[in-house]
């Protein structure tokens, strides 16, 4: 079939004509509009000094109540794990990426994290998920061929990109639970490698340990030539 340019299909509802209750409303419409697989996606971790930045698409089944998943800021770690939870009970189809700290600094976190959104995506097609259309949190596309459209504060407006920030969180903090455990000094299972007061102290006395990410700043004041070799 013939479909309306993403842009001019989305104007409508990026109008805010439209309830901005209605988290599946984008969703809504264009399973109206004849996509059938429209997946979410949405980073966490762009804003930490260490460990990597993690994507995750998810795409949620029509028929399911979509108005748990929203932003997963809001929601506790109890919250989130119960919502992961309910994401495969429903049956919602997941893809995973992450991006390491080395290749953040070798192309920066924007790219980074567009770079794992894009391995979610691609993950979702391996599993025989792929998705016809994507709705990306933020004001960026992602550089992959399905057609898209950007979402400013999407995982607030869209139920697809809260159940992927929900995801993409869970996952991350459990990669820093497991470096915790590797580097105890730094403290990431409370941190997740965020620049807290703490943080910045145990940089400034142990110095960067391999998952810091040696371009940030907080960080790469404290990188002597030995540790960029790592």
């Amino acid at each position: 079939m013939n479909r309306v340019r993403p842009t001019k299909l989305m104007e409508p509802l990026l109008s805010g004509r439209f309830d901005p209750t209605d988290t599946f409303r984008f969703e809504r419409m264009l399973l109206n509009r004849g996509f059938t697989r429209i997946a979410g996606t949405d980073e966490a971790g762009r804003g930490p000094l260490a460990g990597p930045v993690v994507a995750a698409s998810v795409i949620l089944p029509p028929g399911a109540d979509h108005t748990p998943f929203r932003d997963s800021k809001q929601t506790t770690l109890s919250q989130r794990s119960r919502l992961r939870d309910l994401l495969d009970k429903i049956g919602a189809d997941i893809g995973i990426g992450i991006v390491s700290p080395r290749t953040i600094d070798r192309i920066n976190i924007l790219q980074a994290s567009l770079l794992a959104m894009k391995q979610s995506i691609e993950e979702l097609a391996r599993s025989g998920s792929e998705p016809d259309f994507i709705l990306v949190d933020g004001n960026q596309k992602v550089l992959i061929t399905i057609p898209q459209e950007t979402l400013i504060k999407g995982d607030n407006r869209s139920a697809s990109i809260g159940a992927a920030s929900i995801v993409a969180k869970l996952t991350r903090d459990e990669i820093m639970g497991k470096f915790h455990n590797s580097y105890p000094g730094y403290n990431f299972i409370a941190n997740k490698g965020y620049p807290t007061r703490e943080h910045r102290q145990a940089i400034r006395d142990l110095g960067p340990c391999p998952i810091h990410r040696y371009t940030f700043r907080g960080v790469r004041e404290f990188v002597e030539e030995t540790d960029k070799s790592r």
